[in-house]
């Protein structure tokens, strides 16, 4: 292993203890989710360098097969998935990246994008375990130390995904149980399995009418409160649902996203909520047909004509997931335009455009301390001033294509390329 010297109201409860109980300093070493603590992309305590060059990487370890899963970081361990000879696998590194353990989980199904993998889903941790899903449809929980706890096969119970592209939907946890969402063509579902012992304990169907394609969604179900009680906000096959996370029972629906019923549009960037709004990417931004809806959330039943505050035509993103900061929402496209964004109005307050090529962004951003961190697929990195207008701090290029999201965690940024993983701080 080689060197290089030189956490929204949605946030789980066991989570939030585990962090409360924590010293400050490490308090701020967790990163439970593919988009962290608030699952919005926001870093609240980290004090990350303000742009990433080379003499702040502090070291650089590879990894054993190409994965694009974003890591999540606990108690200074750092937890990604990735293929090692040919199998699904977990893997953990400590602090200054040395390879911890390595647990195998059963066959890889490779990917088929030329930037995805088998495992494109994230880890997820409520503090004691970790869950992870893979495009094998393997699904497991692990102890902290890389025992394997419990393991399901979903394409053995409940068939093969039918996306076009590769699996992508991560784990989500509510209090008791992990959380699943298949959306593609055929039975679409959202399922939850105990989080002890990997029981199914209810399964919800969730199948739409939809054109060709738009039935499949890449898209991660969000954990939010509803009448005082956890609720599962999910977003596919044009219509973003709220469920009772208790029994999956349908709490009120929200369609009218594709009224001109535009094939060839999966569900790809997830949703973020700011305050009882969600904001909803949709459409082709990467094809000059962008989408973006204000949703409020609440309410019961069909709320299509009641809960639409607004849309617009003219900015979204089809990969990146927007990001949150200070009550606005930051919404990076495809060819990496950034949209500062009022979420109540949908208002642009600022916009700006990082440098183009022919790659686009697969990363979403992350947001720490006012700077805006994010990467294109050929490994060129970007760190933007965002707090009074778009101020570009610089960019760095690694020799790595770069397509999980970045993590921050302490003074510490995490990038996961295709074939390292890599630390950057301030020296």
């Amino acid at each position: 292993m080689s060197h290089l010297a030189s956490l929204r109201p949605s946030v789980l409860a066991l989570v939030a203890l585990g962090t409360s109980l924590a010293s400050p300093a490490l308090a701020t070493a967790h990163w439970p989710n593919w988009r962290g603590p608030a699952e919005n992309g926001h870093a609240a305590s980290a004090k990350l360098p303000p742009k990433i060059d080379a003499a702040q990487v502090r070291w650089k370890t590879p990894l054993p097969g190409k994965g694009s899963s974003t890591p999540i970081v606990w108690n200074q361990r750092i937890y990604l998935t990735a293929p090692h000879q040919g199998k699904d696998a977990v893997l953990a590194f400590d602090w200054s990246g040395q390879l911890l353990w390595q647990t195998p989980l059963g066959t890889e199904s490779p990917g088929r994008h030329r930037n995805g993998s088998g495992s494109n889903p994230s880890p997820v941790t409520d503090g004691q375990r970790l869950f992870v899903a893979f495009k094998s449809g393997n699904l497991a929980a692990l102890d902290l130390d890389g025992k394997l706890l419990w393991q399901n096969d979903l394409t053995g119970k409940f068939g093969p995904v039918k996306l076009f592209w590769d699996f992508g939907t991560s784990p989500a946890l509510t209090e008791k149980f992990v959380i699943m969402a298949r959306m593609h063509e055929g039975d679409s579902w959202l399922a939850a399995f105990d989080k002890q012992t990997g029981e199914l304990r209810w399964k919800t169907a969730r199948n739409y009418e939809t054109p060709r394609e738009v039935d499949n969604g890449y898209t991660t179900p969000l954990v939010i409160r509803h009448a005082g009680r956890e609720a599962l906000l999910t977003w596919g096959a044009q219509h973003l649902t709220a469920h009772d996370a208790a029994d999956g029972k349908l709490l009120w629906s929200c369609g009218g996203f594709n009224p001109d019923s535009t094939a060839l549009w999966p569900a790809v960037a997830s949703p973020v909520v700011v305050g009882d709004m969600a904001i909803v990417c949709f459409g082709r931004a990467d094809k000059g047909a962008p989408r973006l809806h204000g949703i409020r959330l609440g309410g019961s039943g069909d709320v299509t004509a009641t809960h639409r505050v607004w849309s617009r035509d003219d900015i979204g993103a089809f990969v990146p997931s927007p990001a949150v900061y200070q009550d606005r929402v930051y919404v990076l496209s495809d060819r990496g335009q950034l949209d500062c964004l009022d979420p109540r109005t949908g208002k642009t307050i600022w916009s700006g455009t990082l440098p183009r090529t022919k790659s686009n962004f697969y990363t979403s951003p992350l947001i720490a301390n006012g700077i805006l961190y994010a990467a294109r697929e050929d490994g060129e990195t970007y760190a933007v001033r965002i707090e009074n207008g778009f101020e570009l701090l610089g960019e760095t290029k690694f020799d790595d294509r770069v397509i999980a999201s970045f993590v921050a965690a302490g003074d510490r940024l995490f990038i996961r390329g295709a074939s390292h993983l890599y630390c950057v701080a301030n020296p």
